[in-house]
């Protein structure tokens, strides 16, 4: 039986199995809307969601399966007092697999050593988001033709945003990845994915505070919001939070073939002109992360089409 807790846990050659897997899914929905009858699908979300959870749903029911699960802390017996290890030992008597979002970095994998079935970590705190980063792959690839070679910026909360860390553990595993890394000082990436993986690797990378001094040379810009629940007082937020807003100007300096993504949802940090822009390609992003969770729902179930 195997889990997803980071990207890392798959090879590239698995990932590159699995992207595939993605695409035939895109081009032919049909040939696998049966392939998961009987099977059900656990969504246990202690925090917030509307595109993972959704997604995961969607994807389970494209694939003739069921789902079951909850929406928040509040509507579970966490809100009693029940431990996560006793949350999955009840849930793998009920699913056959399970996606786990929770605000505490480590939960999933607590839980993936109690389970009988796979779990999905489908966030945990600010610390990894390996489907998102499968649907940014996927994008990616789907869009630019490959993994590899470009030139992409990461723009805002680098410090909490779990999103990043996990792309940039994926991305360092493929050849001439050159790395912007726009934020404020206040948001840097932290010392050990700077330093235990970009360092570590080998591939190029700078720290800009201004975006429009990295965007005229990027291939791909990957905004970020600045996330509220990650602060710990309201001021340092409110101050943060509108450090960089993409807009229709801003995409002037930008490349005719530079791609912009964004694991949503946004608040402030892209200007909704920038939308009907056919480089903004965050809606169909959120449409990919369909195809990758379907994707990844069949390899772990070990179920070929």
């Amino acid at each position: 039986m195997k889990h997803l807790m980071s990207p890392l846990d798959l090879s590239v050659e698995e990932l590159d199995r699995l992207l595939d897997l993605a695409n035939d899914i895109e081009a032919h929905p049909s040939r696998y809307s049966h392939s998961c009858e009987g099977k059900k699908l656990a969504t246990l979300f202690y925090e917030p969601s509307t595109r993972t959870r959704l997604s995961f749903e969607a994807a389970m029911l494209n694939l003739g399966g069921s789902v079951l699960g909850f929406s928040s802390a509040d509507s579970s017996s966490a809100s009693k007092g029940e431990s996560v290890s006793d949350t999955i030992r009840i849930i793998s008597c009920y699913a056959d697999i399970c996606a786990m979002r929770h605000p505490k970095e480590g939960a999933p994998l607590v839980a993936s050593m109690k389970s009988s079935i796979p779990v999905i970590n489908a966030g945990d705190g600010g610390h990894q988001h390996p489907t998102q980063t499968l649907t940014d792959l996927l994008t990616i690839r789907s869009l630019k033709g490959r993994l590899g070679d470009f030139t992409i910026g990461l723009c805002g909360d680098l410090k909490f945003g779990r999103t990043v860390h996990s792309l940039i553990q994926a991305l360092v595993r493929y050849p001439n990845v050159r790395f912007v890394l726009i934020s404020p000082e206040e948001l840097r990436l932290p010392d050990n994915v700077r330093d235990g993986v970009l360092k570590k690797s080998g591939q190029e990378f700078r720290e800009e505070v201004r975006l429009e001094d990295a965007i005229p040379e990027l291939d791909l810009l990957y905004m970020t919001r600045v996330q509220r629940e990650r602060f710990f007082n309201e001021e340092d937020y409110i101050r943060m939070k509108d450090f960089y807003i993409l807009d229709t100007e801003k995409m002037k300096l930008a490349r005719e073939d530079m791609l912009v993504l964004h694991p949503l949802p946004r608040v402030n940090e892209i200007s909704t002109e920038v939308d009907d822009d056919p480089r903004a390609v965050y809606f169909k992003q959120a449409q990919y992360g369909v195809y990758v969770r379907m994707a990844l729902i069949l390899t772990l179930l070990g179920i070929e089409v």
